[in-house]
């Protein structure tokens, strides 16, 4: 019996083939991702439903854990300090990006060595960095004494409460705008220049064309930025830990310093993983909420 040979099966076991063995090299990365991923975060809202000691034992008590929280005057006072230092720190930083994506998107002379150099913070530990700071902000450091020079307030910016939260949005500033200034200036270099061109013959001053022709091509990554920065907001730890920790009067206490505080001080690690929940979903609600506005406006 003759075989009838098929027009496109043959290219079609062909892609089969294919997709399996890509699918063959990709499974063991996708299953240690999942495992060490999404492991830990639903392992840490089953402990948000208990009790959990050092010693492993583990009481179910249901929402308890969040009745706490909402009636928790701690908790609340942590996430107006997360507000505000991320009210204080996303847009200088996205401003702060953009200036620098913008100086350095010119092809002239050198331009590579200054991307490069303002991606160095990026790449430098926040802790350290930390560190140094201390010696800038502190009473006598270099910050207050050319503030006092000019007869503005010369003492600790972090002994002050309302000064130290701004202290520690400038490390942040400081330590992230490298990592933004790249993703403004990708975006940047993909605008044609024909178009500032005819806007610049059109009479189109400097002001005119980035308001009217840059910022609506940089929205989208204004979306992006916002959503990645107002994570990392809420998160903010290191820099607390190390600068302030948590002080002075609880003024650089953030939701994140908290979930430390009672998880490794207090060692309640059912009550630690309540505000870990809980500040997954705020931060999921900016997020959708920020998507909205994005759609709303497109």
């Amino acid at each position: 019996m003759t075989s009838v040979h098929v027009p496109g099966t043959a290219s079609r076991r062909h892609r089969r083939r294919e997709a399996l063995t890509g699918l063959a090299f990709v499974l063991p990365m996708l299953v240690l991702f999942l495992l060490f991923r999404f492991g830990p975060f639903l392992g840490g809202v089953f402990l948000a439903f208990g009790k959990y000691t050092l010693g492993g034992g583990f009481r179910w008590t249901g929402t308890a854990n969040f009745h706490r929280l909402v009636g928790d005057a701690l908790f609340w006072q942590s996430l107006k300090v997360a507000l505000i230092y991320t009210v204080v720190t996303v847009p200088l930083l996205v401003a702060v990006a953009v200036g620098m994506a913008l100086l350095v998107r010119r092809s002239l002379p050198g331009v590579r060595f200054f991307r490069a150099v303002f991606f160095l913070p990026v790449i430098t530990s926040l802790v350290l960095a930390g560190v140094v700071f201390i010696w800038l902000f502190n009473a006598g450091g270099a910050l207050p004494r050319l503030l006092g020079a000019i007869g503005l307030y010369d003492g600790s910016w972090l002994t002050n409460e309302t000064l130290a939260v701004v202290a520690i949005a400038v490390v942040a500033v400081w330590g992230r705008f490298g990592f933004d200034m790249l993703i403004v200036l990708a975006r940047l270099q993909d605008i044609p220049r024909e178009l500032e061109e005819a806007a610049t013959m059109d009479g189109a001053g400097a002001w005119q064309r980035f308001r009217h022709l840059t910022l609506p091509q940089l929205r989208p990554v204004f979306f992006f930025l916002g959503v990645v920065e107002v994570i990392g907001s809420f998160q903010v730890f290191d820099v607390v830990y190390i600068m302030t920790g948590g002080g002075p009067g609880r003024s650089t206490y953030t939701l994140g310093y908290m979930l430390y505080d009672q998880a490794f001080k207090y060692f309640d690690f059912g009550y630690a993983s309540a505000v870990a929940v809980a500040l997954f979903v705020i931060v999921l609600v900016i997020a959708l909420v920020q998507r909205l506005v994005l759609d709303r406006e497109e």
